[in-house]
C-alpha cells in the first residue's frame, strides 16, 4: 500500500495583466551627465606683439646695412630715428645669425679714445636671406639658353633686359637736366624704387678727379650674373648711356663686394652724341673691352 503526505493545494495561475514583483526592475539612481568642458579662449601673450615689433625693426635695420653699408650703428640710429643702443642690439642679433658682419669703420678725423667704430655691411647669406627662390631656375635657363644658341643669345638677352630699364629710367634722367650729378641723383632714385637699395655718393675717383659713386645694395639677379657676367657688362652700358658719360664699374656683388659701386665722372670723358630725345655716350671703349673678354663655352668670362 502506497501512503502519500499532507499534500499542498495548488497555487492558483496568477491573474491576466498581473506582474510577478520579482519581475519589475527597480530603478538605480544614475549619476547627472556632465557636458564635455569647451577648451579655454587662447588670447594672444603680450609678449606677441612686442616680438613682432622687434622682428620688424629687425628687418628695418638690416635694409637700412643693403641700402647704406659699410655703415655705423650711430647712423642707422640716425637713419631710422631710434636708439644707437637698440640698434647694436639687433646688429648683434644680425651678427650672430651670421647675416651682417663688421669692420673698423674708415674716417678721415684722427681717431680719439676708446675702441674703433665699427661699420657693418650684409653677408652673402645675408643678401641670400633677401632674394627670390628662382635664381636656380633663372640660372639653369640661362645655362640652357647658351648651349642650345651660344654666349651671344645670353648678351642679346642681358642687352634686352638692361634695354627695358633703360626705356624706363630715360625720361626720369632726362628731367633731372644736364648736370651729371643731378642725372645720377635721379638715377639712383630710380633704382631704389625697383627695390636696388641704390644709392649716390659724392667722392674723388681713381684718378683724382672728384665724381659720383653710384651704388647698389641689392641685386635681384646677383647669384644668376655671378655665372654670367653679362648681365653686369649690359648694365654698366645703359649707365654710360644714360648718364651721357663713360662710367666704371668698380665692384659688383657677383663678385663677392658687398655692393656694386660705379664711378661716375663729374664731366664727360668721352664724347656724346644727341639721338633724338636721348643723350647717347658713344663707349665704344666699353663695348669692345666687353666683346673681346673670352668666353667659355656656356656664356662666363673664361678669366
Amino acid at each position: 500500500m502506497h501512503f502519500t503526505g499532507p499534500q499542498s493545494p495548488p497555487l492558483a495561475p496568477p491573474r491576466e495583466g498581473a506582474v510577478a514583483a520579482a519581475q519589475v526592475p527597480v530603478p538605480t539612481p544614475t549619476a547627472a551627465v556632465a557636458a564635455p568642458a569647451l577648451p579655454a579662449p587662447v588670447l594672444p601673450t603680450p609678449a606677441a606683439p612686442a616680438r613682432a615689433a622687434e622682428l620688424r625693426t629687425r628687418d628695418r635695420v638690416a635694409r637700412t646695412v643693403l641700402e647704406h653699408g659699410p655703415v655705423t650703428a650711430a647712423d642707422v640710429a640716425c637713419e631710422l630715428g631710434i636708439t644707437a643702443a637698440a640698434v647694436r642690439r639687433h646688429l648683434d642679433a644680425l651678427e650672430a645669425d651670421g647675416l651682417v658682419q663688421a669692420r673698423e669703420a674708415r674716417s678721415a678725423a684722427p681717431r680719439g679714445r676708446g675702441r674703433p667704430a665699427r661699420a657693418y655691411v650684409l653677408t652673402d647669406a645675408g643678401h641670400a636671406s633677401m632674394t627670390t627662390a628662382y635664381d636656380d631656375l633663372a640660372a639653369s635657363a640661362m645655362a640652357f639658353l647658351a648651349e642650345q644658341l651660344g654666349p651671344e643669345a645670353v648678351e642679346a638677352f642681358a642687352a634686352r633686359r638692361v634695354g627695358e630699364l633703360e626705356q624706363r629710367y630715360a625720361p626720369v634722367v632726362q628731367s633731372a637736366g644736364e648736370d651729371v650729378d643731378a642725372r645720377t641723383e635721379a638715377l639712383a632714385q630710380a633704382l631704389a624704387e625697383d627695390g636696388y637699395a641704390a644709392s649716390a655718393r659724392p667722392v674723388r675717383g681713381p684718378a683724382g678727379d672728384v665724381g659720383t659713386q653710384l651704388c647698389q645694395g641689392h641685386c635681384p639677379v646677383q647669384h644668376v650674373a655671378a655665372r654670367f657676367p653679362q648681365l653686369c657688362d649690359a648694365e654698366t652700358e645703359v649707365f654710360s648711356r644714360l648718364l651721357g658719360v663713360h662710367v666704371q664699374r668698380l665692384a659688383t656683388l657677383a663678385r663677392g663686394a658687398h655692393v656694386c659701386t660705379t664711378h661716375v665722372p663729374a664731366r664727360a670723358t668721352t664724347g656724346t652724341a644727341q639721338t633724338g630725345s636721348t643723350t647717347t655716350t658713344q663707349s665704344s671703349t666699353t663695348a669692345s673691352s666687353t666683346s673681346s673678354t673670352p668666353r667659355t663655352p656656356d656664356g662666363r668670362n673664361a678669366r
